[in-house]
């Protein structure tokens, strides 16, 4: 049993990992039910709702590294509300970052909390960013707001948390490349799997 806060506990074998790169997970959760989405939120859709229809987990854990500003690198944040932070339709009277007639809000809040983490907003975007400067999210990545908005559609749980690989500026490529390898030791301690 993974016990994710007070009231909530899953079994193992009931929990789907996603992770966007096989080197976030590393050897730790090779054992386990795990999605690798690919970069970007189109792979991350895709893949997910493969695996949705293959086997319907109890919940969705999003596990990956992100850029962050405002967090320290190494933090683990849990993400419970997610910006699409590419989305712009401005030009068409629509509010940056929102959706046009998708009947979601500019910020989707969906996901569990979990005890002793902080708690953060995800932006997610096609692009790595580097230049960081949003005050609506300050955790930046490239899949959780496809994963958290298919898990709310299809009522999964969803469980979102982020290794902060890099500061999200102009250090953040070489940064990551280094801090990436990190991430799943970090959530197998987290989690009760080493």
């Amino acid at each position: 049993m993974i016990k994710i806060n007070q009231t909530e506990s899953f079994a193992v074998e009931d929990i789907l990992f996603c992770f966007a790169l096989e080197s976030e997970a590393e050897e730790v959760f090779k054992e386990n039910n795990v999605v690798f989405t690919g970069i970007g939120k189109v792979n991350a859709a895709y893949e997910l709702s493969k695996a949705i229809q293959n086997k319907r987990p109890s919940i969705i854990i999003n596990l990956g590294s992100a850029g962050s500003s405002s967090f320290q690198k190494g933090d683990v944040i849990c993400c419970t509300k997610f910006v699409q932070r590419d989305m712009d339709v401005r030009g068409l009277g629509f509010a940056l970052y929102e959706t046009p007639l998708s009947g979601l809000p500019l910020v989707l809040e969906y996901g569990l909390l979990m005890d002793n983490l902080q708690e953060g907003i995800c932006g997610t975007g096609d692009n790595f960013e580097m230049e960081h400067s949003s005050h609506v999210y300050n955790v930046v990545d490239m899949e959780a707001y496809a994963l958290a908005m298919i898990a709310m559609k299809e009522n999964i749980p969803f469980l979102c948390l982020k290794y902060i690989s890099d500061g999200a500026d102009d250090n953040a490529a070489e940064d990551w490349t280094i801090q990436v390898h990190k991430a799943a030791i970090a959530y197998g301690k987290i989690l009760g799997l080493i």
